[in-house]
């Protein structure tokens, strides 16, 4: 059973970023830590994660504001994956703890039918109804009817695709 909890402030224009892609918007990442000073929490969702294509297992979300970026920290028992969306333009990256810096995605896709969005393949996949059901709410008429969304970004964080159900065979592969 997915609990979750909303507050009130949690803003839509930050979390259509697959739908928002489909309009052409630009993905490039910025370098910053992802400090957990100074965030107001957006939500906290209990539900399954897998990592690397592994099993799901339980986990927790947080989604945050900080600054111009929505954090989504991915809390997989003592591991935390964490994914920075920006907007104007449309930006995504993941923090790479080894490093302390920030990695532009190679591609996202998101299935509503099974509320499951995955970053870089299946490195990080969620089961996230908060994130999705912000983007039917903020972009209807670009998913209206719509299973499956992906996005791929070049090598320079800009977004080099993205397509919808039957147009997404092949991609990616």
């Amino acid at each position: 059973m997915v609990n979750r909890k909303i507050l009130p402030s949690w803003p839509c224009r930050r979390i259509g970023l697959l739908a928002a892609a489909a309009t052409g918007l630009a993905a490039t990442a910025l370098a910053a830590a992802p400090a957990l000073a100074q965030s107001d929490t957006l939500y906290k969702l209990d539900t399954k994660c897998s990592v690397k294509g592994g099993a799901p297992q339980a986990c927790v979300i947080e989604a945050v504001n900080e600054g111009s970026a929505t954090l989504y920290r991915h809390i997989i028992g003592k591991t935390v994956e964490t994914i920075r969306v920006t907007d104007s333009p449309v930006r995504m990256s993941v923090w790479v703890e080894g490093t302390k810096t920030w990695k532009n995605l190679d591609n996202a896709a998101a299935r509503f039918s099974t509320n499951t969005i995955c970053f870089n393949g299946r490195d990080l996949c969620a089961i996230n109804p908060n994130y999705l059901n912000s983007v039917r709410e903020d972009r209807p008429d670009t998913t209206a009817g719509r299973d499956l969304i992906k996005v791929q970004f070049g090598a320079d964080g800009r977004i080099n695709l993205t397509c919808y159900d039957d147009g997404c065979k092949g991609i990616g592969q």
